[in-house]
């Protein structure tokens, strides 16, 4: 049975950001999240098994699964390679993930973060595209898929392996587009060339390209004095033919809002826009940035409890923006919420080892401690 599009909304509600309070997903928040997003029109979920430790799956079922009928919305999740020891996880993790979210199937099940020498050799050692299938024939997933982080090549392969995939999550934004270690680009054709719909993560790239510089911010006001710098990366990958849905991780009402707007009657790019995004992106690369997109993957197995996203957040301002107090003041806030520093890091690359940016961490944080530990 294929996707049928014309049921996916073009924007999806990404559940790895969601806002917090106290130190816990801010449920009340989250309704109302929710229930905005539902009254667009709009009702496509995702979330994964380790998203905000475990919560996420939890928070949608309360916020959407027990107030809205099932028929209603369409929900995916993901299976991590990283919990899998033996056959039997494949079962317990499933198992959990329904019980967790309120619902007795999935629309979409992915297989979470396949990338080269990673996480791809357990699903198949542990046979897990067999497996999804026998789910799906059960009823229990309707589409089945993964999500990617690996090279145009390996892309390739595990296509080649199992032509049983329907669908495929990608990194991709315009800042990425030729990115030498992302490569949006060569992924983005390689699935289009295959007519293999995509979902598109990131495509603001962890928020990074909702505030840019002033500069560059005034090329973009010039040509759409209403629009948010967010909606332009949002209309880039809107643009481009064979993307299904483009997920954003909100984590305010305000930011839903505002990508509500971008796809309500939604307007791709003309050809200016589409030159000016060009010229935005040029000036751009020429700023030395951390390619982090604040996944967090980083953070929970850290022995010194380095909030490393955070930390390279602040070092992105500081050279952006050439200023020095602001990014030190958000940093020391940073450590006073528990965070170890830049320079207690011990270098023992378990944050390098689960990166799917493959970012010299340990590099970056010595470099970041210079800057904001002195």
């Amino acid at each position: 049975m294929s996707i049928d599009l014309s049921k996916m909304p073009k924007l999806g509600f990404g559940l790895m950001r969601l806002p917090e309070k106290d130190g816990a997903i801010d449920l009340d928040q989250v309704c109302r999240m929710v229930d905005a997003y539902m009254q667009a029109g709009m009702n496509y979920f995702d979330t994964a098994y380790v998203y905000h430790g475990g919560n996420s799956e939890k928070a949608i079922g309360q916020a959407l699964a027990k107030r809205y009928p099932r028929d209603q919305f369409m929900l995916a999740t993901k299976l991590p390679a990283w919990c899998l020891k033996e056959p039997a996880d494949r079962d317990r993790v499933f198992n959990e993930q329904l019980e967790r979210c309120c619902v007795d199937y999935f629309d979409l099940y992915l297989l979470h973060s396949i990338e080269d020498g990673s996480n791809g050799p357990a699903y198949e050692r542990f046979d897990c595209y067999s497996w999804a299938l026998q789910k799906k024939a059960e009823g229990k997933i309707k589409h089945f898929g993964f999500s990617f982080h690996g090279s145009p090549a390996y892309l390739t392969e595990v296509l080649d392996a199992h032509p049983e995939i329907e669908f495929v999550q990608i990194q991709l934004n315009y800042a990425d587009w030729k990115n030498p270690v992302v490569r949006s680009g060569e992924l983005y054709e390689i699935l289009h060339g295959r007519r293999i719909p995509m979902i598109i993560m990131e495509p603001v790239k962890g928020g990074t390209l909702a505030q840019l510089t002033p500069e560059l911010e005034a090329m973009y006001k010039a040509a759409r004095p209403d629009a948010s710098v967010a909606s332009w990366a949002l209309r880039f990958v809107g643009s481009l033919p064979g993307v299904m849905t483009i997920l954003s991780g909100m984590s305010t009402e305000e930011q839903m809002a505002d990508n509500v707007k971008t796809f309500t009657n939604f307007e791709p790019l003309t050809e200016e826009e589409q030159a000016l995004v060009g010229k935005v992106r040029a000036i751009m690369l020429n700023v030395p940035q951390i390619g982090c997109t604040s996944c967090r993957y980083c953070t929970p197995g850290c022995p010194m409890k380095i909030a490393i996203p955070d930390i390279f957040r602040a070092v992105n301002t500081m050279n952006l923006y050439g200023d020095v107090f602001r990014p030190k003041a958000f940093y020391n806030g940073v450590i006073s919420q528990g965070s170890g520093r830049a320079a207690d890091c011990i270098a023992c690359g378990q944050c390098e080892g689960v990166c799917p940016q493959h970012l010299p961490i340990i590099d970056l944080l010595k470099d970041a401690a210079g800057k904001l530990d002195n």
